[in-house]
C-alpha cells in the first residue's frame, strides 16, 4: 500500500445553488443565440470606420459586436500613439458615459439608453428595472501597429427591442467622429429569436 493510498480526501463542500442573474446583465448562459448578420457600418470616412458586425440574439436581449478601426494619416509619431491610446476605449468611470466612445439606442416608443460600464446598480430591486438598459460587456481583443489600429466591442441590450424598428447610434469626439446611427430591424431581431436554442431542452 502507498504512503499516500488512506490519506483523507478533501472536505466535502456543500453545493451552492445558482443565483438567478437579472435579465439586465448579460446574455442567459444556456442559450445559442440567433444570429443577425448585418455587417453595416455605423460611421465610415476614408480613415476611420465603426460598423457593427452581427448581432447575437437571445431570448432577453441583444449582443451588439462592434469594430472600430483606424488607418494612419499624415500623423506625427506622437499624435498616432495618442490616437492608439483612444482607441483602446478604456473605461473612464461607470457613470461617465460621455468619454471614449459613446453608444445609444433608441427604441420606436421613444425610449432611450447609452451604454455604461455596468447596468443598474446591483442595490436596485432588478425587478424595478424596466429597461431599455444598454451595458458594455467588454472588448474582443485588437491589434496595432505604425499603420492601422482596430479594436471590437461588445454591448448588451436589454430587453429584445422586436416591437419596430431601434436606432443605434455612435459619437467618438476624440477622434472626430460625429454623431452618426444605423438601423436595427425589429423584423429581423423577431425572426432570430425564432432560432434561438435552449441548451438543455429536449
Amino acid at each position: 500500500m502507498s504512503f499516500f493510498d488512506d490519506l483523507p480526501g478533501p472536505a466535502e463542500r456543500p453545493r451552492q445553488p445558482q443565483q438567478l442573474r437579472p435579465g439586465w446583465s448579460g446574455p442567459p448562459t444556456d442559450e445559442l443565440p440567433g444570429v443577425v448578420p448585418l455587417g453595416a457600418f455605423l460611421y465610415s470616412s476614408p480613415r476611420m470606420v465603426v460598423a457593427l458586425k452581427l448581432v447575437e440574439v437571445y431570448t432577453t436581449g441583444c449582443l451588439l459586436d462592434l469594430v472600430w478601426s483606424i488607418r494612419r494619416g499624415n500623423e506625427s509619431g506622437q499624435e498616432w500613439r495618442e490616437i492608439l491610446e483612444e482607441s483602446f476605449n478604456r473605461p473612464r468611470s461607470s457613470l461617465d458615459t460621455r468619454t471614449g466612445l459613446q453608444l445609444g439606442v433608441a427604441l420606436s416608443d421613444g425610449t432611450k439608453a447609452a451604454a455604461a460600464i455596468h447596468g443598474p446598480s446591483s442595490f436596485e430591486n432588478s425587478n424595478d428595472v424596466t429597461g431599455p438598459v444598454l451595458t458594455t460587456l467588454g472588448g474582443g481583443g485588437g491589434s496595432n501597429n505604425d499603420e492601422h489600429t482596430q479594436f471590437t466591442g461588445r454591448y448588451w441590450l436589454w430587453p429584445l427591442p422586436v416591437e419596430g424598428d431601434t436606432q443605434l447610434v455612435v459619437r467618438w469626439d476624440a477622434l472626430g467622429i460625429p454623431e452618426s446611427s444605423l438601423v436595427l430591424s425589429g423584423e429581423q431581431l423577431a425572426e432570430a429569436l425564432g432560432r434561438v436554442r435552449n441548451y438543455w431542452s429536449e
